[in-house]
């Protein structure tokens, strides 16, 4: 049994680990301060005794009493509407509270394990994208404030490692959908099951002709762990290398769903990549992980979630 830190733990991803970590045996703290976070998704271990949640924002100074054998940074608003409203807080997290996590991992000897994106390939001129791709980033661009804030978290981390010998893992996530995603968020994903529950018009950017590899939750974080208890160090993507245009997705959503919404296209937002897939061989090789939930299965688990959600907002 090991005690870990979780910063964004009542997020998306993060409240996905949390319940991973408890259900293997694992005591959870789980810092969050709840500005893109839901108490509603970590409820459930409340009461837990493996279980604490700390209401704190990690860009300020973190401490936490006793032992800690993993600190898993998580805190980050990811999602495009984030990047407008509030940017300065994306940059703070990415930075200060990505210092602020080494620093408690560092004081305790704990392991450091970044939650990085495919955010910071850019919109890549190199297709699929391995690890070693440096990326096509527009830094002074909307998107450049998440892009940006992770890939100087990258650097930090990777800082921390060579400069203090801090044991760290970096991962890199593709676009992953599933339970706990926010209504409003505005990744395809979940605007697309939205939109098709209610009956709207479904919202493609573009021409639908960009791509996306889409990973389901229980499988991402499934690879987390498996790179946590890894000895492997740099970053390594994590993501279902399976590649569907957004004008798919929106089809299997309304064919997954029964809807009867038709499909309507808007301008496209700025710097939004026409790409996105990952080369997962190093996940492949060195973890032995690799996607088991295919698209149309996902999109069923997470429809379901959705319709329970909007019922009980309705």
């Amino acid at each position: 049994m090991a005690r870990v830190v979780v910063t964004g733990g009542a997020g998306f991803l993060g409240s996905h680990l949390c319940n991973r970590l408890i259900d293997r045996g694992d005591e959870v703290v789980c810092l969050d301060n709840l500005i893109t976070g839901s108490i509603r998704n970590i409820e459930n271990l409340f009461g837990n005794p493996s279980f604490t949640f700390v209401e704190h924002d990690v860009s300020t100074f973190i401490w936490v009493p006793g032992d800690v054998d993993a600190v898993l940074h998580f805190a980050s608003p990811a999602s495009p509407v984030d990047f407008e409203r509030i940017p300065i807080q994306i940059l703070k997290v990415g930075s200060l509270g990505t210092h602020n996590a080494l620093g408690l991992a560092k004081a305790k000897g704990a392991r450091f394990f970044l939650a990085s994106t495919s955010e910071v390939y850019g919109d890549p001129l190199v297709h699929p994208q391995p690890e070693t791709y440096w990326g096509n980033v527009n830094p002074i661009g909307p998107r450049g404030v998440y892009d940006e804030a992770k890939r100087f978290a990258e650097a930090m981390t990777m800082a921390y490692h060579r400069h203090h010998g801090l044991d760290v893992r970096i991962v890199r996530i593709f676009n992953t959908y599933g339970p706990h995603m926010r209504p409003d968020d505005g990744r395809a994903v979940s605007n697309f099951i939205v939109q098709a529950l209610r009956g709207e018009d479904i919202t493609v950017y573009g021409d639908g002709s960009q791509t996306r590899s889409f990973c389901y939750a229980d499988d991402e974080v499934r690879g987390f762990l498996a790179l946590l208890d890894s000895d492997v160090v740099g970053p390594t993507n994590i993501g279902n290398p399976v590649e569907y245009t957004i004008l798919e997705l929106a089809e299997i959503v309304i064919e997954v769903t029964g809807s009867s919404s038709k499909i309507v296209f808007e301008p496209l937002p700025v710097d939004d990549p026409t790409q996105r897939q990952p080369d997962i061989t190093r996940a492949r090789e060195l973890l032995g992980w690799e996607p088991e939930i295919d698209v149309r299965t996902g999109i069923a688990k997470t429809a379901a979630y959705f319709s329970e959600v909007l019922d009980t907002h309705s």
